[in-house]
């Protein structure tokens, strides 16, 4: 979600890309290096976290290649709904967004491993060969995208539906239709300025 999140609402009426240019893109991998490590090796982690993480334009490219594919899947996750109005005219086919996601995941080899130290839980980690640690974070982005598109949470996905907003969010409760309390608000206002113009147009 945090990728997909890289197109954004820019507060005046236009559409953000956090990961348009190098500078852009190595500011979010700064900013999202507590996410990462969830996500990714320790090597990749650690070296994200303390900016050793080498952020060229093949690495960028390739992230926003793993985010392109994955926003078209997510308009297909909510569909019949519309999807995203950020880039709804421009979605990749979903046969080329399914082979690019699941070539980026492709490219780092891992096999799941057991870790259970004594008096503690057994936790599932992943053991990799690859030693380019950005070959793993795209690897690793896109292997978070397919166990969210292929888990119980796509169901509750949802493009927000409040004027101006662009943004994907995971339902929470039944009635949710916006993806944070200021679009509901914002959605509120129109519809009230919307109802106050129809009626003194009829006046």
């Amino acid at each position: 979600m945090e990728l997909v999140g890289t197109i954004r609402h820019d507060g005046d009426g236009g559409v953000l890309d956090d990961l348009d240019t190098l500078r852009g893109a190595r500011r979010w991998f700064q900013q999202q290096s507590a996410v990462l490590a969830d996500a990714t090796s320790t090597a990749t982690a650690t070296a994200t976290a303390t900016g050793d993480l080498f952020v060229d334009e093949e690495l960028r490219q390739a992230v926003v290649g793993v985010r392109r594919a994955v926003r078209a899947l997510f308009a297909r996750a909510v569909s019949p709904a519309p999807p995203s109005p950020a880039d709804a005219h421009r979605l990749l086919p979903v046969e080329e967004a399914l082979r690019l996601l699941n070539a980026a995941a492709a490219r780092e080899p891992v096999a799941p491993q057991l870790r259970w130290p004594a008096e503690e839980q057994p936790t599932a980690g992943l053991l990799s060969a690859e030693d380019d640690p950005g070959v793993r974070l795209v690897a690793a982005l896109a292997r978070d995208a397919v166990d969210f598109l292929s888990g119980p949470q796509r169901e509750h996905l949802r493009a927000c539906r409040a004027p101006r907003c662009v943004r994907y969010f995971v339902k929470s409760h039944g009635s949710q239709a916006w993806c944070k309390p200021s679009c509901g608000n914002r959605a509120r206002v129109a519809r009230h300025y919307e109802r106050t113009r129809g009626a003194a147009g009829r006046g």
